[in-house]
């Protein structure tokens, strides 16, 4: 395990189109009532003039969900009468705030831990760790660089700039009403973490005494801080919205249910174990959570928190259950994890077990092996998603994806990523759209035919896509990138066969 020195740097709140305000009973100032500096580089910067017309207010009305929706597929559709540039697709790249050349194939870090830490710690404290979120014509966005950004879906022009909390951001923004739910939470332990984890590991916690954890609410026009929840332990794993609440797994085995008008607290549960990346998935009544150190899938009643079931994959290592967000449809939950390491010729190998649950009742149903590979740092199981009866999961052990049957576990495919890199490959959850699978891995989009597992093209990118599925909306596919930037792309670039028209 790595010890990581984090210097933490003070954030503040304030808008800059003419006027600024100073959120004292928020905000640390000294002295009092000081009005805090518009020009810090911590301010709310917001530019109106670049939000989309009326017209040009497209794609889907909210984000509920880590990658979209219960099932993880970020495919949009538009109508055939929506504006010419969303069905044709745009492409631009926007610049974040530590944005790193796309044409630079070495991340920051790597002459210091070489390049296969280097990825994905780049991932955790540099850019962007998960994909985008895109409502009305806007492209949301949350990057390590401890801003949460709203840029124009047509132009790539910036509309808002929030740094809400010292801390980094690796969710996936959620977009409800009028205002936008970001997550707060470092991967990062301190030293008494790690002799608590070593003595106690049940009652260890990540994100503990770093920085201030928490959900953090902003007004979706302007950016603007309206409230915010805390929590001790990380709050990395993006929130589930459903029935005006949000629902919120920790680094330190909390499970909360909050009302997303204000961010008082409706219930908690504690089940102990490590949130990490593992977003929490809501489905009729219930609420789905996984945790690590004490690996387990718990089934929570929605209304009271209290745990209905909790499955098991047997063999669950180190980050493995808590990475990985459930999946859920059609009465079936699905998760992987890294299981079973072995030492194979001197080196560390693991494996990559899927295992689907009864959503009711807990019941196993099947359990699938994708196989042993090398182990890899950092985040090491792959999305899964559901579409039409099957689910699509990758695996950065093996650098593979597998397409098997949502009832029986049968494989159809296996599709091996090309050149996949020292870090492996296959962490992001597929995008089905207009009966073409989308992956964004590496610094490469590929195109992959559902039922065959064909590889019909690739598309270079630059940088380096971290948990990042690919949103689609009409012709255009945007993305979140390590490198710090927000990308969009025509899905044509990505596939030939693509016909707008018939989108």
């Amino acid at each position: 395990m790595k010890f990581r020195k984090i210097v933490i740097l003070s954030a503040v709140s304030i808008l800059i189109s003419g006027t600024a305000w100073a959120q004292t009973n928020q905000v640390p100032q000294d002295p009092i009532n000081n009005t805090l500096d518009p020009q810090s580089p911590f301010a709310t910067l917001y530019l109106p003039q670049n939000a989309p017309q009326a017209n040009d207010q497209v794609g889907p009305s909210e984000w509920t969900h880590a990658y979209g929706n219960p099932q993880h597929n970020a495919g949009f559709p538009v109508a055939h009468n929506a504006p010419r540039w969303i069905r044709d697709g745009v492409r631009w790249n926007f610049p974040e705030a530590r944005a790193w050349p796309l044409n630079d194939n070495h991340p920051y870090g790597e002459k210091v831990d070489g390049i296969k830490e280097a990825l994905p710690v780049q991932t955790q404290f540099y850019g962007n760790a998960l994909g985008v979120s895109v409502v009305k014509g806007v492209v949301y966005a949350e990057s390590d660089d401890m801003f949460a950004y709203a840029v124009n879906a047509q132009t790539g022009k910036l509309i808002w700039r929030s740094s809400p909390v010292a801390n980094t951001l690796m969710g996936n923004p959620l977009v409800v009403g009028k205002k936008v739910y970001l997550s707060a939470g470092s991967v990062s332990f301190n030293f008494a973490n790690v002799m608590e984890y070593s003595k106690h590991p049940r009652q260890a916690g990540r994100g503990k005494d770093i920085s201030y954890n928490g959900i953090f609410c902003l007004d979706r026009q302007d950016g603007k801080l309206l409230w915010s929840f805390k929590t001790q332990g990380d709050a990395m794993p993006t929130p589930a919205y459903a029935d005006h609440s949000l629902f919120i797994s920790t680094g330190d085995g909390n499970i909360y249910r909050i009302h997303s008008t204000d961010g008082k607290a409706i219930w908690k549960t504690h089940v102990g174990g490590i949130a990490n990346m593992s977003s929490p998935v809501v489905w009729k009544n219930h609420v789905y959570v996984s945790m690590s150190v004490i690996p387990g899938l718990y089934a929570l009643n929605i209304n009271n928190g209290k745990v209905l079931w909790k499955g098991e994959i047997p063999g669950a290592v180190n980050t493995g259950m808590g990475d990985v967000s459930p999946v859920v449809d059609n009465g079936i939950v699905v998760m992987d994890t890294v299981a079973n390491p072995k030492m194979v010729d001197g080196k560390p190998t693991m494996e990559t077990l899927v295992r689907a649950f009864n959503a009711n009742t807990g019941q196993v149903l099947w359990t699938n092996n994708m196989g042993r590979g090398p182990k890899i740092p950092a985040f090491k199981g792959g999305v899964p998603m559901i579409h039409d009866g099957m689910v699509y999961v990758g695996s950065p052990v093996t650098s593979t994806y597998e397409a098997m049957n949502l009832h029986t576990g049968k494989v159809a495919w296996t599709w091996h990523v090309p050149n996949p890199g020292p870090a492996g490959a296959g962490r992001g959850a597929p995008t089905y759209y207009e009966n073409m699978l989308y992956i964004s891995t590496g610094p490469d989009i590929y195109a992959i035919q559902p039922k065959t597992g064909q590889m019909v093209h690739e598309y270079h990118v630059g940088g380096r896509f971290g948990i990042v599925n690919p949103t689609i909306v009409g012709g255009t596919m945007y993305l979140g990138n390590s490198w710090d930037w927000i990308n969009a792309v025509p899905v044509k670039d990505v596939n030939p066969q693509f016909n707008a028209n018939k989108a």
